[in-house]
């Protein structure tokens, strides 16, 4: 037995993350990379494929499925799909068969916003390599000093 952060009894087998019949949060928030505060705010947003059961202790227990719904539903959020958009698409997939090309129209619309976010990336590298090369081949030939130097602007009615 051990004590968990709020000073409830935990059982060594729920500290590690399984449960009977599954994971703990606590299993799914080290199988994911998730905060506790990130899965919860996902069910309560709908992104979920189904409401997570609970054991007879009160205690969500998750199964793989949801783990792997998770770890989908992480790549679409870091990739920047609204959670709106994700709880659209969970809502197609919960509604089952019969809406395949929706849910393919949606993430069609999202890989087009991927790609121009990494189109966009692209060309913010590209400024980015060229000041380093700029600032390398400065520093190797000791003229770096001053370079882009703030300097205060004159006013135009300066003397």
């Amino acid at each position: 037995m051990d004590t968990s952060a709020d000073g409830a009894v935990v059982d060594d087998a729920v500290a590690e993350g399984a449960v009977a019949g599954g994971l703990s949060i606590g299993g799914v928030v080290r199988a994911t990379g998730m905060s506790v505060d990130t899965l919860r705010f996902f069910e309560r947003e709908g992104l979920l494929l189904r409401p997570v059961p609970r054991n007879a202790a009160g205690r969500r227990v998750y199964e793989q499925a949801d783990v792997d719904w998770l770890s989908l539903v992480a790549r679409l959020r870091a990739s920047g799909m609204p959670v709106a958009t994700v709880a659209r698409f969970a809502a197609l997939v919960r509604s089952g068969p019969g809406n395949e090309a929706l849910r393919l129209e949606l993430l069609r619309e999202h890989e087009r916003a991927v790609r121009e976010r990494i189109a966009a990336l692209g060309a913010d590298l590209e400024i980015i390599q060229g000041k380093v090369a700029v600032y390398e081949r400065h520093v190797r030939e000791g003229t770096a000093a001053g370079l882009w130097a703030p300097t205060p602007s004159v006013p135009a009615d300066a003397p």
